[in-house]
């Protein structure tokens, strides 16, 4: 096409698959490396945008700290492509929300989402809001596919309304800068200390469903390799500690 090469639709099965084998073999080189050696490997790990400045960098830190020979392999993305990485076995592990489809799955801890306004705006002053006030608001929210998309419109479905959005981003920080520059309302997880928009007020929700599961998935059709049924017992057992 155009002096260029594509795969037709029968490549196209045959890349998916070969893409499977060459995952598999991976694995398998690498449990058996972790037989001869526990203490070494490589964690294939996918994370969602939003846990990029906090959640999985202290998770690595301490871990590296117990297993500093254990290396990483590191992929951050949407809902949707986290789950294809699982699906084509390029990663074996992945931090991700909502809970996938046909996954094992380990809940790690609940994040409570608020609706974020400019400074000065009307809803700045509540110290809480009924989305359903809200629906006549512009709002800025992630591209369709991500998770905390799907939860901002399954709350606003609950919430029986349908606003109007102005702006599709990318990650939850160029959505709370807009918000700063009064381009609309955003449901937005509630800042870690410290990290807040200082152009943005956080109003928390009195819907009892302003929330969401971030937990820990991987395959139920093949065993982690080692370096990663460690780690993930290591997430399980220190966010456990930590609530």
């Amino acid at each position: 096409v155009s002096r260029r090469l594509r795969l037709n639709a029968y490549g196209e099965i045959l890349l998916e698959h070969a893409r499977r084998s060459i995952a598999e073999i991976r694995s398998a080189t690498e449990r058996i490396a972790a037989l001869r050696d526990p203490d070494t490997g490589t964690v294939r790990l996918a994370f969602l945008h939003s846990q990029a400045s906090w959640f999985v960098p202290d998770l690595l830190r301490r871990f590296r700290a117990e297993a500093p020979l254990v290396q990483f392999s590191l992929i951050q993305g949407a809902a949707h492509e986290l789950v294809d990485a699982l699906a084509g076995g390029r990663v074996d592990l992945a931090i991700t929300s909502p809970r996938p489809d046909g996954y094992r799955w380990r809940g790690l801890y609940l994040e409570r989402v608020c609706l974020a306004v400019p400074r000065g705006h009307r809803f700045a002053v509540r110290t809480r809001i009924r989305l359903a006030d809200a629906g006549a608001e512009p709002f800025v929210a992630l591209a369709p596919g991500f998770g905390l998309r799907q939860l901002t419109d399954e709350l606003c479905t609950e919430a029986g309304i349908e606003p109007q959005v102005v702006f599709e981003a990318m990650e939850i920080p160029t959505m709370e800068g807009l918000v700063a520059a009064g381009f609309g309302a955003a449901i937005v997880p509630v800042p870690r200390p410290g990290r807040a928009e200082p152009g943005a007020v956080y109003v928390p929700l009195a819907q009892a469903s302003a929330k969401r599961q971030l937990g820990l998935a991987w395959s139920a059709e093949r065993p982690l390799p080692p370096a990663a049924d460690r780690f993930s017992k290591f997430v399980i057992r220190r966010t456990h500690e930590d609530t």
